[in-house]
């Protein structure tokens, strides 16, 4: 990578990470925050929780759209605009319902989208999965960090304090937007945005494209479900003070990283991605009926966890990678526009339906419930095609008519190692699938490029 586009990738990987640890850091200590509160429910504990998502997936595509046409920065920081106010109704509020109108104005300010837009106008094709990887890595690290700094934060300066610190986190994220990230200036044409509109309609009618949406659906909700759960448990069955909630989780963790590599690489150096997938589904599942035992001890609620974990960053891992080997050529940010507000939208699911089922049932209900959903997940994942493993590769054709671009996609198509192409004549751009083996660059440049 050059200069800008390593710029691009660390600058953009903190403005979102650091959003999304103002986010994440609740996760652990809420509950147990909100049981002190006047008039509470489980419910409504649940809906403060998991509010947010339901306005990120709400605003999510509309931000990308906005993006498109005023440009991507000004919309990135009226977001974290928007999402510092949140935060800081958040701190301030004394009653329950002040704090679910907190969550969600910080919910509002739906960058996501816009982000990866604009680390997609900052690289090169050829870095862009680095770049996008790089950024997928932060929020998962953000996570990791949230639940061992949410419990210690919270004996510091209590959760009001972590509101604070996060409207903190988005005003340094603007100077970071408006200093940092590199400038980009790509004005669309009305073929381009037609051309974001016809993939969202690809993305929406893509029967493997909606699995893996549905997928991550079922994955945020239950992860979203377990933590409104899981503190009290800590705290009454285990009889842990919140302060020491950060020791279980970092040992949790760190044990489900040790175990997430090697299964990582079994799916990427051996090509077993759908096996290893559904694997990890499985793995979600028996954590799940593994926290369902009546007579649960410390140690078995650690194990539960462990693979709870090791399942979950399995999947957080590989579902962005195989939405991107999935759609359609062309359409991969659109793909990841619907992919985004199915997690979002997973979250705010997660919160309320658990907190209805602990208003009539105890914990053990939350978790059968996030088995059965589990369950569901795995009988539709099941049917998924396995992942093209072949390389791709895009370079620039000129822009031309659809007829054109049709005749176009044919030559390459009998082109010497091209394995599928496609050509957006809008765009002027080539997507190929290729055999490394027998596919000559040159040559081919030589004879399509623009």
């Amino acid at each position: 990578m050059n200069s800008i586009e390593l710029r691009a990738a660390i600058s953009l990987a903190l403005i979102y990470s650091t959003r999304m640890l103002g986010l994440f850091m609740i996760l652990p200590v809420f509950v147990l925050y909100a049981e002190k509160l006047a008039d509470i429910t489980p419910f409504l504990i649940g809906v403060a929780i998991g509010i947010y998502g339901l306005t990120q997936a709400m605003f999510q595509i509309p931000f990308g759209i906005w993006s498109d046409r005023i440009g991507r920065k000004p919309v990135i920081i009226f977001g974290l605009l928007l999402f510092a106010m949140g935060s800081v109704v958040a701190a301030i509020a004394t009653t329950i319902e002040w704090i679910i109108i907190g969550r969600a104005l910080q919910g509002t300010g739906a960058i996501a989208a816009a982000v990866m837009a604009l680390a997609a106008d900052l690289t090169r094709e050829q870095h862009r999965t680095k770049v996008m990887a790089i950024i997928g890595a932060s929020i998962g690290f953000s996570f990791m960090l949230a639940l061992i700094l949410g419990p210690i934060l919270q004996a510091w300066f209590g959760v009001p304090g972590i509101f604070w610190l996060t409207a903190v986190f988005a005003l340094l994220g603007i100077l970071v937007v408006s200093f940092l990230v590199p400038n980009v200036q790509l004005p669309k044409t009305q073929s381009e945005l037609s051309v974001g509109r016809q993939g969202l309609s690809l993305a929406i009618n893509n029967g493997q494209l909606l699995r893996l949406d549905f997928g991550v659906f079922i994955l945020h909700m239950v992860l979203t479900a377990v933590f409104v759960v899981v503190p009290s448990m800590l705290q009454r069955q285990f009889s842990l003070d919140m302060a020491e909630h950060w020791q279980v989780y970092l040992a949790v963790m760190l044990a489900s990283i040790v175990l997430l590599i090697p299964s990582i690489i079994l799916s990427e150096k051996k090509q077993k991605t759908k096996e290893v997938f559904l694997a990890a589904i499985i793995l979600c599942i028996l954590s799940q009926l593994g926290l369902l035992q009546a007579d649960l001890s410390f140690w078995s609620f650690i194990v539960a966890m462990v693979v709870f974990f090791w399942g979950f960053n399995l999947l957080e891992a590989m579902l962005p990678s195989l939405v991107s080997k999935t759609c359609n050529a062309g359409n991969k940010g659109a793909a990841m526009g619907v992919f985004s507000s199915s997690q979002f939208f997973g979250a705010f699911v997660g919160g309320s339906a658990s907190g209805l089922i602990l208003q009539r049932y105890d914990a053990s209900g939350v978790f059968l419930f996030a088995a059965i959903m589990l369950t569901l997940w795995f009988l539709v994942a099941f049917s998924m095609r396995k992942p093209d493993y072949r390389p791709s590769y895009n370079f620039q054709v000129g822009v031309m008519a659809s007829q054109q671009a049709a005749a176009v996609a044919q030559q390459l198509q009998d082109f010497e190692g091209v394995l599928d192409a496609t050509v957006i004549g809008e765009q002027g751009v080539a997507y190929l699938r290729i055999d490394k083996q027998r596919f000559i660059e040159k040559e081919c440049i030589e004879k399509f490029a623009n």
